[in-house]
């Protein structure tokens, strides 16, 4: 039987304590009217580092470098939502998970993407999730794609939730010594299902961090 070495459905909820609250069964019933989760939580302000010279523009949009290797490839097949702070904060999202591979890929926690993108209880899991891939000696190949995300914000104008599906069917571990890709067969733990709490940088133009993650593993409606 082959190992999946995702964290998200292993490792991370194992900590879910700790780190998330998962959404429990595959029923969501969050309205339009409810609070978002964490709207209290306050952005910090990320230290800032210079991107490599060899970095393209659109590989740096907030002057940060979120890129990636060729064969780790992202997905985000959504729509922008027509509110500003929404359509800002929907980016940064994807931004975030663009950092939390970055340091997959680069084998650390300290890489300034991941300080950019998140802050607070966002923060501790993006180094949760690098620091499994770390630990368990892999890094990552093939297509995760994000799709079928909304988005609402919280009457202070400064969080708004994305939230949104993955289909990990395509995205494979790779051990890092000998190179072997540790595909799995097609199943309900490709899928889950993802509420991102972004909060506005105070000091920043159009900049948001992740401030809270949770997570629905085995989402059944996200297939």
């Amino acid at each position: 039987m082959k190992r999946r070495p995702l964290p998200v459905a292993a490792a991370l909820v194992a900590t879910a304590a700790l780190l998330l609250t998962a959404c429990g069964s595959g029923d969501d019933k969050s309205s339009d009217s409810d609070k978002i989760a964490g709207t209290d939580q306050g952005a910090k302000t990320p230290k800032e580092s210079p991107s490599p010279p060899g970095a393209l523009a659109e590989d740096k949009p907030d002057g940060v470098d979120v890129s990636l290797p060729k064969d780790m490839n992202l997905v985000f097949d959504w729509d922008k939502p027509k509110d500003k702070n929404e359509a800002a904060a929907m980016d940064d999202a994807a931004n975030f998970f663009r950092a939390i591979y970055r340091g997959v890929d680069k084998r650390t926690t300290k890489d300034a993407a991941v300080a950019t993108y998140a802050t607070g209880d966002g923060l501790h899991y993006a180094n949760t999730q690098i620091n499994a891939w770390i630990d368990g000696g892999w890094t990552a190949t093939g297509t995760l794609r994000h799709y079928d995300a909304t988005t609402r914000s919280a009457p202070n104008g400064k969080s708004v939730e994305v939230a949104f599906c993955a289909d990990s069917g395509k995205f494979f571990g790779k051990e890092i010594k000998s190179k072997k890709i540790l595909e799995t067969k097609p199943s309900i733990e490709d899928f889950d299902y993802y509420k991102i709490v972004m909060v506005k940088l105070p000091t920043g133009k159009d900049l948001w961090q992740a401030s809270k993650v949770f997570v629905e593993t085995k989402a059944a409606k996200c297939q």
